[in-house]
């Protein structure tokens, strides 16, 4: 049995003239596969608007009834997709993740996929052609309901893709595949063909909101080869896949940026063994996640340590440093909120030397200071002042040549 699983979005489902685009897309899915599986979100704005009745009735909502709350939202796309497929002939019918059942942690609001019951959903195929499966949502092993986060539906759609070991997982979207950056940015930006795990993961980590980080991880673990597409258009989008040798011959291939950024130093703190560790551990206990760090050279015998943190996290991470102060040594402490990260991403500098040269050439040739630098197999990140973000992103796209069409 050959199973396509397709996913749309928020604004594919919308309303009933942007819900017959998505059924054309799912006869279109039809023609060449036996079964499909069509994941939904919630229409567009619901989810915000569940949310905020949720702060109506209650200050502090209690996050296992606001996942119950929010996730009526996917269940009224897939009853109304539902009725649309079978009033157009197509065999089909809607599935809850409770009635799979998907089966995640209790970690409510942020909730981690367990298990999926391949055999219900096999079962339930012999009987129908399509099955609407509500995205974003879990359910623990007692029964409660559960949300994956924000993005959550794509991480359900390959998650289901790797359960059924479907040929293919097509994520539409608004837009028509990812870009070597962003087009509102760069209207030199250029849709790529294909982009791998790695450094799809790269770019969904810096913010890129083309697919959900987690959603790559599971095609990443699973080998699901993932489609980027538009439900507005006809155009081929683009595959997230394993790298190939084709891949590596391509030096940068994307630019990637982030605002949500913010800074934080401590002057002065003693050079010695466990100062790092008395900084960062409580951070960790709190779960506030650090990005970027550095330390400066040992002087007298002391050292600053610089970091970043999200900027939703910010005054956690200023009240955590406070109340640790006097224990850590630190004589100040600064922070700095007009900051962004901007990286060049690429497969290609495992096997090419000479990347980090060339980008900060370029930006300091057009006077853009770098605060702190950071680097992996296949990125390479700066924090700059924010105000340089989009001036950084085009000549760092046209340094690499990402504009080029490339055979």
């Amino acid at each position: 049995m050959k199973i396509l699983v397709q996913k749309f979005g928020g604004t594919s489902v919308a309303d009933l003239e942007a819900m017959k685009h998505v059924l054309s897309k799912v006869q279109h899915g039809l023609e060449k596969n036996d079964k499909v599986i069509v994941v939904l979100s919630a229409r567009a704005g619901e989810t915000n608007k569940l949310l905020a009745l949720a702060g109506q009735w209650s200050a502090t909502p209690n996050k296992a009834e606001c996942d119950c709350l929010v996730s009526t939202g996917e269940q009224v796309s897939i009853a109304l997709f539902s009725m649309l497929l079978n009033d157009a002939g197509i065999s089909a019918r809607s599935l809850l993740s409770w009635q799979i059942p998907i089966r995640t942690n209790d970690d409510f609001g942020n909730a981690r996929i367990m298990e999926i019951d391949r055999d219900v959903l096999m079962k339930q195929l012999e009987l129908y052609d399509v099955l609407v499966v509500a995205g974003f949502q879990g359910v623990t092993e007692d029964g409660r309901i559960t949300t994956l986060g924000r993005g959550g539906s794509d991480t359900s759609a390959v998650a289901l893709a790797a359960a059924l070991d479907s040929s293919e997982c097509e994520i539409y979207t608004d837009v028509d595949g990812v870009y070597t950056t962003d087009p509102n940015i760069c209207s030199a930006a250029r849709k790529m063909d294909c982009v791998s795990y790695e450094e799809m993961l790269e770019m969904a980590s810096m913010g890129a909101k083309v697919l959900h980080i987690r959603s790559v991880e599971f095609a990443k673990k699973y080998k699901v080869p993932v489609r980027v597409r538009s439900t507005f258009s006809e155009d081929a989008g683009t595959l997230v896949t394993q790298e190939d040798a084709s891949m590596e011959a391509v030096l940068v291939s994307g630019i990637a940026y982030d605002k949500d950024q913010a800074r934080v130093t401590l002057r002065n703190l003693p050079d010695v063994p466990g100062t790092a560790a008395a900084v960062f551990g409580p951070l960790s206990e709190k779960g506030v996640l650090v990005d970027m760090i550095l330390q400066n050279t040992s002087q007298d015998g002391h050292t600053d340590i610089t970091f970043t943190v999200s900027r939703k996290d910010l005054q956690a991470t200023l009240a955590i440093m406070n109340e640790i102060a006097d224990k850590i040594g630190a004589s100040e402490i600064l922070h700095d909120l007009s900051v962004a990260k901007v990286s060049a991403i690429g497969v290609g500098m495992r096997n090419h030397s000479g990347v980090a040269a060339r980008a900060f050439t370029a930006l300091t040739q057009e006077g853009i200071n770098i605060l702190m630098i950071s680097t992996s197999e296949i990125k390479i990140t700066i924090l700059i002042q924010e105000k340089y973000v989009e001036l950084a992103v085009r000549i760092l796209h046209d340094t690499f040549g990402l504009d080029w069409d490339i055979a």
